[in-house]
C-alpha cells in the first residue's frame, strides 16, 4: 500500500493556501467601478506621454545651438525691414477686397454658427459615447481577469483527469496485455475528476447569474431585437446557446463522466476478491459504452465551456484539437506519477518498456495535436475570411509570446527529447519534457479562453499564478491521497501477468 509522504501532503497545503490568497488578491484588486477604470486608462495614458519627455530633452540640447542662429539675426531684420515696406501697400489694397468679400459674406456667417454648434455637439456626444462604452468594456475585461485566470487553471486540471479517464477506458475496451500493472495510477488520477467537476461546475452557475462576463452570449438583450446589447449572429445561436440548455448539458456530461469513473474503479475492486472474471467484463462493457458517450460529449463539451467564450468564431476541428491538448497531458501525469511512485520504492512491476510506452504516447499525440493545430490555422489564415481569421490575428498580435510559445513547448520540445528510443526510457529526460508538455498545454488552455474575456488586458500575474498553485496543490492532494485507499497492482485483473512480465 502506498503512504501519502508528509512532505508531499504538506507542499500540496502550502500551495492551496497560497493559491486561496492570490486568488482572493485578484478579485480584490480588480476594479469595481467606472472611475476606477478611468484612473487605470489616464495612469496608462500619462505612462506612454513619458515617452515624450525624451524628445523634450532633445529641444533643450538645441538651445544650444541657437547661439549660432543669433549672427543671422541682422541680416533677417535687415529683410524682414524691407518687406514691410511692401507690406504697407499690399495691406492698403488687400483691406478694399476684404470690405467688399465681407459684405457679401456676412449673412452666411451669421446663420453658420448656429450650425457649427450642432455640429461640433453632435460630434462631441458620438466621441463621449465611444468614450463610455469603452471604459465599461475595460472594466468588464479587467473584472473578467481573475474569473478567466481561475476558469483556465480549473478546466485544465479537470480535464487531465478527464483525459486519464479517456485513456484507461481505451485500455480497458482494447483489453491491452500491457498496462494493468498501471491501472491504479490512472484511477488515483481520474479521483480527481468529481472534486475539479464540482468547482468548475460552480463556475459554470457563476457565469449564468451574471457574476461575471467570461460568456458574451449571456449578456442582457443579446438576443432581443432593439435592445442596445442586441447580437443578430448571437440570437441566431440561442435556440443551441442559452443558460437553460447550455446547464443542462453541462450536467449530463459531468454526472456520466464521474459515475462512469465511480463504477469502473468499483469494478476493478471488487475483481480482486472475485473468483471469475464477471466485474471484469462489466467493465469491458461499460467502458465500451463510456467511449461512445465520450466521444460525442467531448466535442460538445469544447464547443460549450471553451470555444463559446468568442461566439462569433468556430472551428469544425475545434473538439478534436481541445481532445488531443488534454488527452496529451492526461497521459503525461500517469507518466510523472508513475515516475514519481517508482523513485520512492513503489510499483516495482513496472519497468522500462511500460515507461517506454508511456513516452511514446507522449511523443504521437504531441506529434498529432500538432497536425490538428497547423490544420486548423492553415486552413484559416489562407481562406482569410475575416470572421474567421480574426482569431488567429487577436491571439498572433496579442499573444505573440503564448502563441508561438506553445507551439514550441506541445511540438518542438517533445520532438526533441522523446524522438530517440533511449530516451523514452531515461527518468529526468522524461521528467523535463513531460513539465514542458503540461505547462505548454496550459498556455494552449490560456491561448484558447484569455483573448475572448480578457483581451489586450492580459498578463501572467498574480491571479493567474494563484490559480495555478491552488489547483495544482488540490490536485496532488487528491490524487495521492486516494492511492493510498487501494494496492497499487490488481490482483485478478485477466491480464495481470502478461503486464507485470512485460518487456519490449
Amino acid at each position: 500500500m502506498y503512504t501519502f509522504s508528509s512532505k508531499l501532503k504538506t507542499f500540496s497545503f502550502v500551495l492551496m493556501i497560497v493559491g486561496i490568497l492570490g486568488i482572493g488578491y485578484g478579485f480584490l484588486t480588480a476594479p469595481k467601478t467606472i472611475q476606477e477604470v478611468e484612473t487605470i486608462l489616464k495612469e496608462e495614458e500619462a505612462h506612454h506621454e513619458g515617452g515624450h519627455e525624451a524628445a523634450a530633452t532633445h529641444h533643450d540640447a538645441k538651445a544650444e545651438s541657437n547661439e549660432e542662429t543669433a549672427n543671422h539675426s541682422e541680416a533677417i531684420k535687415a529683410t524682414v525691414d524691407s518687406t514691410e515696406e511692401k507690406h504697407e501697400v499690399d495691406t492698403a489694397t488687400h483691406d478694399t477686397l476684404t470690405k467688399s468679400h465681407t459684405s457679401e459674406s456676412l449673412t452666411t456667417a451669421v446663420d453658420s454658427p448656429e450650425k457649427e454648434v450642432k455640429h461640433d455637439s453632435h460630434k462631441s456626444d458620438a466621441h463621449a459615447d465611444e468614450h463610455a462604452e469603452h471604459v465599461l468594456h475595460v472594466l468588464h475585461q479587467l473584472q473578467n481577469k481573475p474569473w478567466a485566470a481561475l476558469y483556465v487553471a480549473c478546466i485544465f486540471f479537470m480535464l487531465i483527469a478527464m483525459g486519464a479517464l479517456a485513456f484507461y477506458a481505451i485500455q480497458q475496451v482494447a483489453q491491452a496485455g500491457w498496462s494493468p500493472v498501471l491501472f491504479r495510477v490512472m484511477q488515483g488520477i481520474t479521483s480527481y475528476l468529481l472534486p475539479g467537476s464540482i468547482i468548475f461546475f460552480l463556475i459554470l452557475l457563476a457565469s449564468g447569474f451574471h457574476m461575471n462576463h467570461l460568456f458574451v452570449w449571456m449578456n442582457d438583450g443579446v438576443t432581443e431585437v432593439g435592445h442596445e446589447n442586441y447580437d443578430a449572429l448571437i440570437a441566431g445561436k440561442s435556440g443551441y446557446l442559452n443558460f437553460p440548455f447550455w446547464i443542462i448539458r453541462a450536467i449530463l456530461f459531468l454526472t456520466v463522466w464521474n459515475l462512469y469513473r465511480y463504477y469502473s474503479r468499483k469494478n476493478c475492486l471488487a475483481q480482486d476478491e472475485a473468483n471469475d472474471n464477471t466485474y471484469y467484463k462489466k467493465n469491458f462493457k461499460m467502458s465500451a459504452a463510456f467511449l461512445v458517450f465520450f466521444i460525442v460529449s467531448e466535442s460538445i463539451m469544447s464547443w460549450d465551456w471553451i470555444m463559446s467564450v468568442d461566439p462569433h468564431w468556430f472551428s469544425t476541428l475545434f473538439g478534436w484539437y481541445v481532445f488531443a491538448s488534454f488527452f496529451v497531458s492526461g497521459i503525461t501525469t500517469i507518466q510523472m506519477v508513475t515516475l514519481y511512485l517508482k523513485s520512492k520504492g513503489y510499483l516495482e512491476n513496472v519497468n522500462s518498456s511500460h515507461i517506454h510506452d508511456l513516452s511514446k504516447f507522449m511523443f504521437g499525440i504531441s506529434v498529432f495535436w500538432t497536425y490538428l493545430w497547423f490544420s486548423q490555422f492553415m486552413l484559416i489564415w489562407y481562406a482569410n475570411i475575416p470572421e474567421e481569421v480574426t482569431y488567429f490575428v487577436t491571439r498572433i498580435n496579442d499573444y505573440g509570446i503564448t502563441f508561438w510559445g506553445a507551439v514550441a513547448m506541445n511540438f518542438i520540445f517533445p520532438i526533441l527529447l522523446l524522438i530517440n528510443t533511449d530516451f523514452k526510457r531515461i527518468a529526468w529526460i522524461i521528467v523535463m519534457a513531460g513539465v514542458v508538455i503540461l505547462f505548454g498545454h496550459y498556455i494552449d488552455f490560456f491561448n484558447m479562453i484569455m483573448p475572448a474575456t480578457v483581451g489586450d488586458r492580459w498578463f501572467i500575474g498574480i491571479p493567474e499564478i494563484s490559480s495555478l498553485a491552488f489547483f495544482l496543490g488540490l490536485f496532488i492532494y487528491v490524487v495521492f491521497s486516494a492511492l493510498t485507499k487501494a494496492p497499487l497492482v490488481p490482483k485478478r485483473n485477466p491480464f495481470i501477468e502478461e503486464s507485470k512480465h512485460f518487456h519490449y
